[in-house]
């Protein structure tokens, strides 16, 4: 995409960076339609996903005042207003700073064999779903695109950025996935589990909030009335999207997966819609 005054830097698996010498040190971060699961991205792309995401993280933005963040005051070029924002370039971290409220995906897959999540024991007799007594913070190696991210111990992310930040960015995922799961609770939303990404303000060496926050992209997100009548698989993310692919399609095979049937799509749009419609409390 060209957009006048912008040039492009980066293409992740949803979302596109661009820069402009015409405003050092800010950055223009567009979410695209893309849709991306099992490190794939798939086809076609989910429509008004972009827009969608982005006017969840800037509601998530505005409810974490208290947070540092990314975000600046600033014109967005007209032929993406609605799905970009303009941030302050930050030193990002190599880490996916993960946290966990409850045993689900990959978490329960692994409890179910050595009753720990990303090595962290548990307690026994968990079941799929469950909240866990605490949230725990395991954090991943931010892979190159098309790999996989690895999940590693606090004590590597130690080895990789340095004792003291690696405890604050532990700190400040855990204090914002509290933060953050208040406000969802207050909404009859649960928020089972996310990944934030840090950066450091390249002037002040702050721990900055950067990319997406707590979006259907980047969070599993349930309806609390439903969770409470047992139902735990009815969720307001990806998680369609994962479900039909694992039906057709086996994500260890060598083989592209498939295209994504219409409905799928449709109905994945409808659940991100009903998320914002939740959260923010807008009718239209």
């Amino acid at each position: 995409m060209t957009i006048p005054g912008w040039t492009h830097s980066y293409s992740g698996k949803v979302r596109d960076l661009y820069t402009s010498e015409e405003a050092p040190g800010r950055m223009l971060v567009v979410a695209s339609d893309r849709v991306s699961a099992f490190d794939h991205v798939l086809e076609p792309g989910i429509p008004g996903k972009g827009e969608l995401l982005t006017t969840l993280s800037r509601w998530w933005f505005d409810q974490l005042a208290t947070v540092p963040n990314h975000l600046v005051d600033g014109p967005v070029p007209a032929g993406v207003a609605g799905r970009a924002m303009l941030v302050r370039a930050l030193d990002m971290y190599p880490i996916e700073c993960v946290v966990r409220g409850y045993l689900v995906g990959s978490g329960w897959l692994e409890y179910q064999n050595t009753q720990t999540v990303c090595g962290i024991p548990l307690p026994a007799g968990l079941t799929s779903g469950d909240r866990l007594p605490e949230p725990i913070y395991t954090p991943a190696f931010k892979a190159a695109l098309g790999h996989h991210d690895e999940n590693i111990t606090f004590e590597r992310t130690v080895e990789l950025v340095g004792a003291e930040t690696a405890a604050a960015l532990r700190d400040a995922s855990l204090a914002v996935f509290r933060l953050a799961s208040d406000i969802a609770a207050a909404r009859d939303v649960i928020l089972a589990d996310t990944k934030f990404e840090f950066g450091a303000d390249p002037d002040t060496g702050a721990i900055t909030l950067g990319d997406e926050v707590l979006t259907s992209d980047s969070s599993r997100f349930w309806d609390a009335t439903t969770y409470n009548s047992g139902n735990r698989t009815d969720s307001f993310d990806k998680q369609i999207v994962r479900d039909w692919l694992l039906l057709h399609w086996d994500p260890q095979a060598d083989v592209a997966p498939p295209r994504l049937a219409d409905d799928i799509v449709t109905r994945t749009a409808d659940r991100y819609r009903e998320l914002i419609d939740r959260l923010t409390g807008r009718t239209a």
